[in-house]
């Protein structure tokens, strides 16, 4: 099957125990359309770079999946939907890369930036 990456944002004045709610349930949603949740990842409260809905801040999430495309479709159709959610990003990758996100990397560990000087 197909491997997708998803980014989402919810609305800030939903509490973190909502939001990874939020996580479980489009997982259950893919699970229920034949596919299957990899990874997930709560990257918690941000500031978004501009207003969305009227919104400074959002609550980020990352879904890594392995669905065929009605399922992903069937599950972005809902977050679409869903009140709480602002924006939805898939994208269709080659392979998950191991280990945690970059977001979600310290700095320290990334390693792919040079020394300022």
């Amino acid at each position: 099957m197909p491997l997708y990456e998803h980014v989402f944002i919810a609305r800030q004045d939903l509490s973190n125990a909502q939001a990874e709610g939020l996580i479980e349930h489009f997982g259950s949603i893919l699970a229920d359309n034949g596919g299957k949740l990899v990874d997930s990842e709560y990257w918690g409260v941000k500031t978004m770079a501009y207003r969305i809905n009227k919104n400074r801040k959002g609550h980020y999430a990352f879904l890594r999946t392995d669905a065929p495309a009605p399922a992903v479709q069937e599950m972005e159709r809902l977050m679409r939907l869903h009140d709480d959610v602002m924006r939805v990003m898939t994208i269709k990758v080659d392979k998950h890369d191991e280990g945690p996100s970059v977001q979600m990397q310290k700095r320290d560990e990334r390693g792919d930036r040079r020394d300022r000087r």
